[in-house]
């Protein structure tokens, strides 16, 4: 049977050996990168984890391939442990398509904070999205106007982009709750659900505007021009 040593989540055990009990692939990353969830079961309380692995060495394809519970080894030495299922994963908000990789990842742990009641730090995550996302869209030299402050302040910048019809004006009013929610949460703990889903709701509506209609309209473009040869 398959073996995997890892910390055991449910009764705290260190470097504890699992049992891998069945696994079920998930995705392929880099177009040679197999990730997998694994139930398992610990050795010392006798209780279920299922951890989420990856592969960790592309020379190692054929290995995986053959079948992960297949393997006479360690798990540890083909495979690393990117975390384990728990109350976090409930969350059912998806991220927006096709944005930056670690604006993902930061909308994800946003997600996931709202999926376990923590506003204050989902609201935080949420306008770190809306931070990271706008940063890039500011001309880049000296241009009337904008100045250094503008440039690192997210409740100056988005007024700016606002002005400037960088960000479409409809979501102008949208756009008042990551000054006040967005700071409420950073700094003084306050946010309710109520705010969270306000920050929630602009930031996906924005990176979706910056970000997923472009590449949907340019994908549709692409298929069309593609059709379009097919026919010469």
């Amino acid at each position: 049977m398959a073996e995997l040593v890892a910390d055991c989540p449910r009764c705290g055990s260190k470097r504890i050996t699992f049992d891998a009990v069945a696994q079920l692939p998930l995705y392929i990353r880099y177009d040679w990168q197999y990730w997998f969830e694994v139930f398992c079961v610990c050795r010392s309380c006798r209780r279920s984890t299922t951890f989420i692995l990856s592969q960790i060495e592309y020379s190692d394809k054929d290995i995986i391939q053959n079948g992960i519970l297949k393997i006479d080894s360690s798990l540890n030495n083909y495979l690393r442990i990117e975390g384990f299922i728990s109350l976090k994963d409930i969350s059912n908000v998806k991220p927006p398509e096709h944005i930056p990789p670690n604006i993902e990842l930061v909308f994800k742990e946003g997600a996931a904070c709202m999926a376990i009641d923590c506003f204050n730090a989902a609201g935080t995550m949420f306008r770190l999205c809306v931070d990271l996302a706008t940063k890039g869209m500011l001309p880049e030299g000296e241009v009337q106007g904008l100045n250094s402050k503008i440039r690192r302040n997210l409740g100056l910048r988005l007024p700016w982009l606002f002005d400037n019809s960088i960000l479409p004006e409809s979501l102008r009013e949208l756009s008042s709750c990551i000054k006040e929610d967005g700071n409420d949460g950073a700094h003084e703990g306050t946010l309710l659900k109520e705010d969270a889903e306000d920050l929630l709701d602009f930031t996906s509506v924005l990176l979706e505007r910056i970000y997923t209609e472009p590449k949907r309209l340019q994908n549709a473009k692409e298929r069309r021009v593609e059709r379009r040869n097919k026919k010469e």
